[in-house]
């Protein structure tokens, strides 16, 4: 890969902020230059430039948001997502596409890459539509993935709900392990089983967390949607000749 030919959405977002650090050579349009929901404004901004990846990062991706705002998750990550998928070939351009850890139905965990996914949330629902889009440009590559702020942005934490989220910082790193190798299909990238309640504690143990249980809030929180990362380990291990 060469960051100078990579376009990436999203990339005034979290996970486009930190990318940015990591590969400042690389394209973060500003969503006025490059709309996701505008097909002919993103086929000018692409006309006449030596783009090879573009790295979807873009979402509408808060679920109670979206319960309220379902239109809005459809014309951002579902006919968004097909805007980019149209765009990836019409221009030959491979399509690296974010997804979410919460298209697994969340009953057990420990998800791979090829379980059976049944969302149980609109914005699970809407990014699985990107997914579908995603997959019928060739050579693809799906990331499921769950991330969060660097700094834990909340006062409580879910005691009750199982992930494998990380900061943002270092599903950055992993993202670009992963573009820099040009694989296909679909990845995971996470961390170790754990509730969420231990994740944001693991991020400043000195500061205190209160607990929070998925029945006291109005929308509707997988269980365990942790996810099997060997792939990507597996991949990591190999280029380290182990």
């Amino acid at each position: 890969m060469e960051p100078s030919r990579l376009l990436f959405t999203g990339g005034s977002g979290l996970l486009g902020s930190e990318v940015r650090n990591l590969l400042p050579e690389a394209c973060f349009p500003a969503s006025a230059d490059f709309n996701v929901t505008d097909y002919a404004r993103m086929d000018a901004f692409v006309r006449g430039r030596a783009f090879e990846v573009l790295v979807h990062a873009a979402a509408f991706t808060s679920p109670p948001k979206v319960d309220k705002d379902p239109a809005r998750a459809i014309e951002v990550n579902i006919a968004g997502t097909a805007n980019v998928a149209r765009l990836c070939l019409a221009h030959g351009l491979k399509l690296v596409y974010i997804s979410t850890d919460y298209v697994f139905r969340g009953d057990r965990g420990h998800y791979q890459e090829d379980d059976a996914l049944h969302p149980v949330n609109a914005y699970a629902w809407s990014k699985l539509g990107g997914e579908c889009a995603a997959r019928l440009v060739p050579g693809s590559l799906i990331v499921r993935t769950s991330f969060g702020p660097n700094v834990f942005p909340y006062e409580k934490a879910f005691v009750d709900q199982w992930t494998s989220r990380e900061p943002v910082r270092v599903i950055a790193r992993k993202l670009v392990d992963v573009l820099r190798r040009g694989i296909s299909g679909v990845i995971h990238l996470g961390g170790p089983r754990r509730t969420v309640y231990e994740y944001a504690r693991s991020l400043d143990p000195s500061r205190p967390i209160q607990e929070l249980s998925i029945r006291d809030v109005s929308f509707a929180v997988p269980v365990d949607t942790s996810l099997d990362t060997q792939r990507y380990e597996r991949m990591m291990a190999q280029s380290r000749g182990t």
